[in-house]
């Protein structure tokens, strides 16, 4: 890969590593709604122009059913979900257990009927990649957090169907499209939450440049860069940098936000990491083992088309 798309990769590496510390930062002075209104509408203002030059949106508007169901599943729902649980999880442990997507959704590609066999090294994956969610989330699981762990888990199964629906029925749609389009939508639903729950008060600055730093630099830009990224490198080594989101997670937290380094994080950390990576591993003819971009969704908390993997 080039220098430039070393470059490429590092930032994009930060720019889907650190939404979880300014979400954290964001829901402690404006509600769930405003948040992910805020985020998406920012978003939606840089993306959409750039569609509309970039073809038109017709073709959005003739897949309209199934984004509208893509947008559920990756940010209608998790979004909502993941603000409301970092009311009470760290953004660090919030992003080691979205880091367990592969792994879910390497199952239910399982269950939803692909044929493709899962060899030994695959079924240990998924076997120490759960070990590690479990090892993470277990002392939680007896208090207040138990709640705030099962929606960040629903988050995890929303980020693995949604590549599903990609794959399935959005084929056709350009990926500047898909993610103007799931952005537009969520606004459009959000829209009505947030105005019922706006703040009295103009927020905090440090709350301001959270909600800012998601939908224009987690969002907009990183998914410009993001394009970038497969043209300047493929999809496959693009995809590799996902692996790389929850590390850029837990360094965030602990340094900008005073989050625990504790030995229970640095095992799960492993062992799902671990988990993930042998668990997506698929051997061609050429016996070169490579992660599978179909099955990886990324671990991070933004729509992402099959097409772009």
């Amino acid at each position: 890969m080039s220098r430039r798309g070393w470059l490429l990769f590092a930032l994009m590496s930060v720019l889907w590593g650190i939404p979880y510390l300014m979400i954290k930062v964001a829901v402690g002075g404006v509600s769930v709604p405003v948040l992910v209104f805020a985020r998406t509408a920012l978003g939606a203002l840089v993306l959409v122009p750039l569609a509309a030059r970039s073809g038109g949106l017709a073709p959005v508007r003739r897949h309209w059913r199934p984004l509208l169901a893509f947008t559920a599943m990756e940010i209608l729902g998790p979004w909502a979900l993941l603000s409301d649980a970092e009311h009470r999880l760290t953004s660090s442990m919030t992003g080691l257990l979205i880091a367990a997507v592969p792994i879910i959704g390497v199952l239910l590609a399982r269950l939803t009927g692909d044929a493709e066999r899962l060899g030994p090294v695959r079924w240990a994956g998924l076997l120490v990649g759960l070990a590690g969610v479990g090892v993470l989330a277990g002392p939680h699981l007896g208090g207040g957090s138990a709640w705030a762990i099962g929606e960040v888990m629903l988050v995890a199964v929303g980020y693995s169907i949604a590549p599903m629906i990609a794959t399935r029925r959005l084929q056709d749609l350009p990926s500047l499209h898909m993610a103007a389009g799931s952005l537009t939508i969520a606004a459009a639903v959000y829209a009505v939450p947030a105005a019922l729950t706006w703040p009295d008060a103009v927020p905090r600055g440090r709350v301001l440049a959270a909600l800012g730093g998601l939908g224009l630099v987690c969002t907009a830009l990183a998914f410009m860069v993001f394009f970038e990224l497969i043209r300047e490198a493929g999809t496959s080594r693009a995809m590799v940098f996902t692996y790389v989101n929850p590390a850029v997670a837990v360094v965030a937290g602990v340094l900008l936000l005073g989050e625990p380094l504790t030995g229970t994080i640095l095992a799960s950390f492993v062992l799902i990491l671990g988990g993930s990576v042998l668990a997506t591993v698929r051997r061609g003819p050429s016996t070169t083992a490579e992660p599978l971009a179909a099955a990886a969704a990324p671990p991070a908390d933004v729509p992402v088309s099959e097409e772009s993997r």
